[in-house]
């Protein structure tokens, strides 16, 4: 997408989130055979002992506890780069990403500066019902003042969430007003959706865009289906872009619309994990509707195993970039304290027999988060020529395509990053984040003009009239960014897209984001393109 289309910066960013965690894509088992487990009696024995030792002879005192997390913690960093342990008191939030709720107090928000502003409020959620309004600033959490404080915005939604049915208090301070409004808010649960927005982009086209995979997403996903073919809608396009997976079963149920009674979907297997295969049950709701799915580097677990089986099957094409390469399974093991290990016991198999989890080394996570780094400096995604599949790992498709494992999902059409446009101006104030301050801003001052409209579209013609790129020039020079005419004409339509976008996005949320956003994305414009000219069956 033409928001990813930075340099080096936006590749680091990538690898940081890479290394805070991409462990999504997990395989929950409840009996998992503890094969193994008397013979480590005497290094357990070990490990106990070197802790009593230190306890009782260490010349001062140590926290035994804090010792003993940092050695569990570090067994599991000497494994793959996927296992890993999670301590008790984060256990309850861990997953909370993936569940299909949350409990909290329903709103969405950013901080352009250093006080929290109100983007959305979720219909029938707690801030609804207790009054809470768009673009509304909180200034105190009970006894707390946050504004100006610039807090750590993780730790704002801790402040923000809580056990259901418990209180909070909040400050609020509205448009003009310099009095400051208390909201009492019993938080309740909050919705967690990964269907992020499904519509018609085209003629008889529906297009759905998955973010996760969650507990809730395989009802999302046949909600949107049904609408979409209430609509006309012929053919699919799954967009898996970004998506880094998620619950394995959301994914299967996913699959198993599109394919007849039969067909493998995938396989898992490990030294203690017997092999279980899935096929498809024949239930399909869409088993012959055209179909078209999108992915790049980031798409990860769950999202391949979509796509391999789609690929693998011959169901559909697969366009974009080459997928990220997780193909290990891990299961939730909980321990006496009530921590957690997040442990690989399998590896999952596309079902041409393909495994497609990249090369790591065990111990080295570091070299392993760099991977992406290393394809974007190879040129990787620019150019499919530049990306060597091993040809020892030759698999073929039902229809006896070559297909390849060793490395991520290997798209069926190849669609490099787009350069037009991007320059070291636009850059700047992506990977600054200015262009979205703006835009909060922009729709902060003038909220009462553009919340008139009663649909995105009117919106949209109305910023399309507006200077914005003239005003967001001189915002930009007041946070630092100097004004330079060429490149800003140059990148012109980028910075007026994402403008437009990112504003109407504040009204409208994903509904009215998407179709604006996307509309000059080169992959979806292929899909669409194949989808109409029927050449989408490989």
């Amino acid at each position: 997408m033409k928001q990813n289309r930075n340099l080096v910066l936006i590749v680091l960013f990538i690898v940081l989130s890479l290394l805070v965690g991409f462990t999504a894509g997990r395989f929950y088992r409840i009996n998992l055979p503890l094969a193994g487990l008397k013979m480590l009696r005497t290094e357990q024995n070990k490990i106990n002992e070197v802790l009593n030792v230190i306890a009782t002879n260490y010349v001062d005192t140590v926290d035994v506890k804090r010792l003993t997390e940092g050695a569990v913690a570090e067994m599991l960093n000497d494994l793959d780069p996927h296992s890993s342990y999670i301590p008790a008191a984060e256990v309850e939030t861990a997953n909370e990403d993936l569940e299909s709720s949350f409990s909290g107090i329903g709103i969405s928000f950013n901080m352009p500066d250093d006080t929290i502003l109100v983007i959305s409020i979720i219909s029938g959620g707690p801030a609804e019902k207790a009054g809470l309004m768009p673009f509304d600033k909180i200034i105190t959490v009970d006894d707390s003042i946050i504004a100006g404080k610039k807090l750590n915005q993780n730790k704002l939604v801790r402040m923000l969430r809580g056990p259901k049915n418990s209180k909070v208090v909040l400050g609020i301070k509205r448009g003009n007003s310099n009095d400051l409004a208390e909201f009492e808010l019993t938080r309740g649960d909050i919705p967690n959706t990964s269907v992020d927005v499904f519509y018609k982009v085209a003629d008889d086209i529906g297009y759905i865009k998955v973010s996760k995979f969650a507990r809730s997403t395989y009802s999302e996903f046949l909600t949107a289906i049904a609408k979409l073919k209430e609509q006309g809608v012929k053919g699919f396009i799954i967009d898996l872009r970004d998506n880094p997976g998620g619950y394995m079963e959301a994914a299967i149920y996913m699959i198993n619309e599109f394919l007849p009674k039969g067909d493998m979907i995938v396989y898992t297997e490990g030294k203690a994990y017997t092999r279980m295969n899935t096929h498809s049950n024949g239930k399909g709701t869409c088993q012959d509707v055209p179909l078209v799915v999108l992915i790049n580097e980031l798409s990860g677990s769950a999202s391949e195993i979509f796509s391999g089986a789609i690929q693998d099957n011959d169901r559909g094409l697969i366009i974009g970039r080459r997928s990220f390469g997780k193909g290990l399974v891990q299961t939730k093991l909980p321990l006496s304290d009530k921590s957690e290990l997040l442990l690989t016991i399998a590896r999952y198999y596309t079902p041409s027999g393909r495994c497609i989890q990249k090369e790591y080394e065990l111990g080295n996570a570091e070299e392993y988060s760099m991977d992406l780094n290393n394809r974007y400096m190879h040129g990787e995604f620019y150019s499919a020529d530049s990306i060597k599949m091993n040809d020892s790992l030759v698999y073929k498709t039902t229809g006896g395509r070559t297909v390849y494992g060793g490395g991520g999902i290997m798209p069926d059409i190849f669609i490099p990053r787009d350069t037009v446009g991007i320059t070291s101006y636009y850059s700047n104030v992506i990977n600054t984040g200015v262009l979205y301050q703006f835009s909060l801003v922009y729709s902060d001052i003038h909220h009462d003009e553009l919340n008139k409209f009663g649909d995105y579209h009117k919106l949209y013609e109305y910023l399309k009239s507006q200077p914005l790129i003239n005003e967001f020039a001189d915002f930009a020079a007041s946070k630092g960014i100097k004004k330079r005419p060429v490149l800003i004409d140059i990148s012109k339509k980028l910075i007026e897209n994402q403008l437009h976008a990112y504003i109407i996005r504040n009204f409208f949320d994903y509904e009215g984001f998407y179709p604006i956003f996307l509309k000059d994305d080169a992959t979806l414009n292929k899909a669409v393109e194949v989808i109409r000219n029927g050449n989408w069956k490989p």
